[in-house]
């Protein structure tokens, strides 16, 4: 009888030890899982799998150096700063991304297709808008005009670029300014930069957060 408990006894000793090596290199997995997703995954990769929350959890303050630029092209067009810096925030994260290019072929600082960029009547442009348009048609003022695009050559330096951020900015608030923003009708002009009520929400977040934060200054 006590050969036979010992027996069961060693037995469950064995089990309990294999059980321990199956478990501990599981924990470690995870572990490392945390510790990758908490202190090294950016935040733009986290959201592929994640999108922000209404509390957003990735909040980033605006840079200092950028402020002047936002309230220049504001001026110019008729639209509210803080506008431009939340959407300069949801498209690129303060052009933190790298690169700006996403991979449906939006460009620059706030994410422009190439035909809203040139215009949808050039002959390439057709479905999401990325269209087959030559490189230096891309920034030629004349051929924005012509096209009807909203690229805006705001530095006078003969190129109308998505990827130099002043261009980028007058170009977003001359199309924001056009779809509604200059006369008070922000989710309107919002969802027409990205048709997504989702999007609308997340830039209106960040508008309301700036606006709350600058109204003093």
């Amino acid at each position: 009888m006590m050969k036979k408990k010992k027996k069961n006894t060693k037995k469950k000793r064995w089990i309990k030890f294999l059980l321990n090596l199956m478990i501990l290199p599981a924990l470690l997995v995870i572990a490392t899982l945390l510790v990758v997703i908490f202190y090294v995954a950016e935040p733009r990769d986290l959201l592929e799998t994640v999108k922000e929350t209404p509390v957003h959890l990735f909040e980033m303050k605006v840079p200092e150096e950028y402020i002047p630029l936002y309230k220049e092209a504001a001026d110019e067009y008729g639209v509210p700063w803080t506008l431009l810096a939340a959407h300069h925030r949801i498209e690129t994260r303060f052009s933190t991304m790298d690169p700006m290019l996403s991979p449906v072929g939006a460009e620059g600082h706030l994410q422009f297709m190439p035909c809203t960029f040139v215009g949808w009547s050039h002959p390439s442009c057709k479905g999401k808008g990325k269209g087959d348009i030559p490189q230096e048609e891309k920034t030629d003022p004349k051929t924005i005009a012509h096209y009807g695009g909203y690229g805006v050559d705001a530095d006078n330096d003969g190129k109308a670029d998505p990827y130099n951020l002043k261009d980028a900015l007058y170009s977003t608030a001359k199309y924001l300014s056009k779809n509604g923003a200059a006369d008070g009708k922000l989710e309107q002009a919002i969802f027409q930069y990205n048709h997504s009520e989702e999007y609308v929400k997340d830039v209106l977040h960040y508008y309301h957060e700036y606006e709350n934060q600058f109204s003093t200054q």
